[in-house]
């Protein structure tokens, strides 16, 4: 197993579904969970300061999520929500609702159940190395600097590129100070900045980790 940690923009997803397939291996975006909660708590109208409400919808959700690496995907009570989980609406609310106790816990126990089937995986998020997975093979906490974040993130949105560094930065702040799992780099994680480095060069490294 490789635990694949960091902050948006990072290039974690692009990274860790390559690497996976390089290894044969499967694929799990932890963070599309969180956004397909996140997703479901806006559908039926739940407050985002409302905890007890949260934590009941992502007890009754209905989540399956795919470990596919060329194909992965993402359904909540029967519907596809692939493309609804990265819209604007949910980016903005899934700091907040993966803050939840309750959701963590859930989640985080359906992740492991995902990792100890899969044999042979990839997993990516924000809290893989520290706190879902500490005995995994291969910790790598990938970061770059803000600007570089906001530029690739920016590519993926019709957002400017001063509006997504301001929305990356409150993330990290909301994510890196919750209570609850914050974002954090693993004791032994090699950390790998990939500010001036192509999608290619960080799969080749990543590889040559594995290897060694």
């Amino acid at each position: 197993m490789v635990a694949v940690d960091g902050p948006s923009g990072s290039g974690k997803s692009t990274v860790s579904r390559r690497l996976a397939s390089a290894l044969n291996a499967r694929y799990l975006d932890t963070g599309a969970m969180y956004r397909a909660v996140t997703w479901a708590v806006l559908r039926y109208g739940v407050d985002l300061t409302d905890v007890e409400g949260i934590a009941k919808v992502a007890g009754e959700l209905d989540l399956v999520i795919g470990t596919d690496p060329v194909a992965p995907h993402v359904r909540a009570d029967g519907v596809d929500v692939d493309v609804d989980i990265r819209g604007p609406e949910v980016t903005a609310a899934v700091s907040a609702v993966a803050a939840v106790p309750a959701v963590r816990k859930l989640l985080v126990d359906r992740q492991r159940e995902l990792i100890d089937e899969a044999g042979r995986i990839v997993v990516e998020g924000r809290d893989i190395g520290a706190v879902v997975a500490p005995d995994a093979d291969l910790k790598v906490y990938l970061t770059a600097s803000a600007d570089a974040r906001a530029r690739r993130r920016s590519l993926e949105t019709t957002a400017s590129v001063d509006d997504t560094h301001a929305d990356l930065l409150r993330r990290d702040t909301l994510d890196s100070t919750r209570a609850t799992d914050p974002l954090q780099q693993a004791a032994d994680a090699v950390e790998l900045d990939t500010t001036a480095m192509g999608i290619d060069e960080v799969v080749a490294r990543l590889r040559a980790m594995v290897t060694a």
